[in-house]
C-alpha cells in the first residue's frame, strides 16, 4: 500500500460527495439525464472510486483509467457507423464481442452496464460500500429507461455492455500490471551503485524506502507505437560547479530560496498524493470531464475523449517508468545537500522512485495534447479538484483553485509545480513534456473514424 505521512485532508462535500456520487440521483429526480451526462456521471464515478480505493498509486490508477475509458468507447461504438472499434489497432486487442446487426440496442444502457462491470473488475480491491455506489448509479440509469425500452432490447444492451467489459478485462490481465497494487514496492531490486544514481529519500512522501513499481515500464502499452518511442537523452553526470548537470540542480536550489506565494500554491495543488486525492492521472481525467461538460459533445464523442485520455495517460506512465528505472537518476534532495547546501531540504517531499523524466510533466502533456486534439487549444476553465481542502499548515500554504485559458497552460503549471517543489529539475520536466506529446499523438492518430 502506498502510505503517505502528509496529513490527510478532506475534500469538500460539494466536489466529491455531491458532484461525483449523488448528482446522478438528484438529476433523476429533476429530469432524465442526457446521454452525455450518463457518460459524465460514470467518469465522475471512476474518479470517486480511484480516490476512495486503498493501495492505489499513480501507476495503477493510470492503467485503470485506460481500461475504463476504452470500455466506455467500445461498449457503444457499434451503434455509431462513422466510428471504428479499436479492435485490431491496439497491442494484442484483436477481438471484441459483436452485436447482432439484425436486432436493436440501446447504447446508453450498454455504456452504463459496461462501466459498472469494468470498474468493479479493475478495482476489485475497493470496498463493499463503493461497490454499492457503483451498483446504485447503474440502477439509476437503468431505471430511467426501464419504461421506455422493451425488455428484450434492455436485456440485450446490458448483456452487450457487460460482455465488452469482460472481454477488455480478460485482455488486461496479461499486460503486466494486473492487480499491481499487491506489489507496489520491490524490496529485492538491486540499485545501481554509481555516482548520480537515485537513493531512497530521507525526506519522503512514502514510509517505504523501496522503489514504487520498478518493472512498470515493461508493461504492454495500449498503442503499439508507444512501445517504440525513442529514448530521451540526458545531461551527463558532472558535479563540477558551472557544468550543465550542476546548473540543473543549482536552478532548483535558487528557486527554492525565492518561492512566491503563488508558486507554493501551485506546488501543493498538483501534489495529488494517492492517499488524499484521485492521483495525477485522475487529475487529467478530471480535466476531460471539464472539457466534455464545457462543449456540446455527443455521447460517442465524449466516450472517445475518455478513451483517448485514459490510454494516453496510461501509456505515458509506462514509458516514464521505463525511463525512470533505465536512467535511475537522483533527485535534488540527494545532489543539493552534498554539493551545494548541506542543510537544504525541498519544499515538497520526494516520491519513492527515480527522477528522470517527470511523471507529472509527461502525463500532463499527454492530457493537454488529447484535449487540444478534440477541442482545440483555447478553452478557459477553472480547476477545482482540491477546492475546500484545509490549509496545509506545515507548508503555510492554502489550496487555491486554478484558472487556465488553454490546456497547455495547465500542463506547463503541472510540470513547473514539481520544480517549485524542489523534486524535479527543468530537464526532468522538459523531457517529460516533450515525450508526453509524442505518446498522446500516437493515441489520437489511431483510426477512430471511418
Amino acid at each position: 500500500m502506498v502510505t503517505f505521512y502528509i496529513k490527510k485532508i478532506k475534500y469538500s462535500v460539494t466536489f466529491l460527495c455531491i458532484i461525483m456520487l449523488f448528482s446522478a440521483c438528484k438529476k433523476s429526480e429533476e429530469r432524465p439525464m442526457t446521454e452525455k451526462e450518463i457518460a459524465l456521471e460514470w467518469a465522475n464515478m471512476t474518479l470517486f472510486i480511484t480516490r476512495y480505493t486503498p493501495s492505489n498509486s499513480p501507476t495503477f490508477a493510470s492503467r485503470a483509467f485506460g481500461y475504463v475509458g476504452l470500455t466506455m468507447y467500445e461498449s457503444i461504438v457499434p451503434g455509431f457507423g462513422q466510428y471504428n472499434s479499436l479492435s485490431g489497432q491496439l497491442s494484442g486487442f484483436d477481438s471484441i464481442p459483436q452485436i447482432d446487426t439484425e436486432k436493436e440496442y440501446h447504447w446508453p444502457l450498454s455504456l452504463n452496464a459496461g462501466q459498472s462491470e469494468i470498474l468493479k473488475k479493475i478495482y476489485v480491491q475497493t470496498s463493499e460500500e463503493n461497490i454499492q455506489k457503483i451498483d446504485s448509479l447503474e440502477k439509476v440509469v437503468y431505471d430511467q429507461y426501464k419504461n421506455q425500452i422493451d425488455p428484450e432490447t434492455r436485456q440485450r444492451s446490458v448483456a452487450y455492455g457487460k460482455a465488452v467489459a469482460q472481454s477488455i478485462f480478460e485482455w488486461s490481465k496479461n499486460d503486466g500490471g494486473h492487480r499491481g497494487y499487491l506489489a507496489n514496492f520491490d524490496k529485492t531490486l538491486v540499485h545501481p551503485d554509481r555516482p548520480g544514481a537515485w537513493k531512497p529519500p530521507l525526506f519522503a512522501q512514502s514510509f517505504s524506502h523501496h522503489p514504487l513499481h520498478p518493472h512498470w515500464g515493461k508493461n504492454r502499452t495500449f498503442a503499439v507505437s508507444n512501445k517504440m518511442v525513442e529514448d530521451p537523452t540526458i545531461i551527463p553526470y558532472d558535479t563540477t560547479v558551472g557544468s550543465p548537470y550542476y546548473k540543473q540542480f543549482e536552478a532548483v536550489y535558487l528557486k527554492d530560496l525565492q518561492l512566491t506565494k503563488k508558486e507554493k500554491e501551485a506546488a501543493i495543488w498538483w501534489g495529488d498524493d494517492p492517499d488524499v486525492s484521485f492521483t495525477p492521472p485522475g487529475h487529467s481525467y478530471y480535466f476531460a470531464v471539464l472539457a466534455v461538460e464545457g462543449h456540446n459533445s455527443t455521447m460517442i464523442e465524449s466516450a472517445k475523449v475518455f478513451a483517448q485520455m485514459g490510454m494516453a495517460v496510461a501509456d505515458a506512465f509506462i514509458n516514464c517508468w521505463k525511463w525512470k528505472y533505465q536512467f535511475f537518476t537522483e533527485r535534488p534532495n540527494t545532489f543539493i545537500p552534498k554539493y551545494i547546501d548541506e542543510e537544504w531540504e525541498s519544499f515538497w517531499p520526494d516520491p519513492p522512485f527515480p527522477s528522470f523524466p517527470s511523471g507529472h510533466a509527461i502525463q500532463a502533456a499527454a492530457a493537454a495534447t488529447v484535449l487540444e486534439s478534440n477541442f482545440g487549444p483555447k478553452f478557459t476553465f477553472t480547476d477545482r479538484a482540491h477546492e475546500g481542502r484545509e490549509r496545509d499548515e506545515l507548508k503555510d500554504t492554502d489550496f487555491v483553485s486554478r484558472t487556465f485559458d488553454t490546456f497547455w497552460d495547465a500542463a506547463l503549471e503541472t510540470a513547473d509545480s514539481r520544480f517549485y517543489g524542489g523534486i524535479h529539475t527543468k530537464q526532468d520536466n522538459d523531457v517529460g513534456l516533450e515525450k508526453g506529446v509524442v505518446i498522446a499523438k500516437n493515441i489520437t492518430a489511431l483510426e477512430w473514424k471511418k
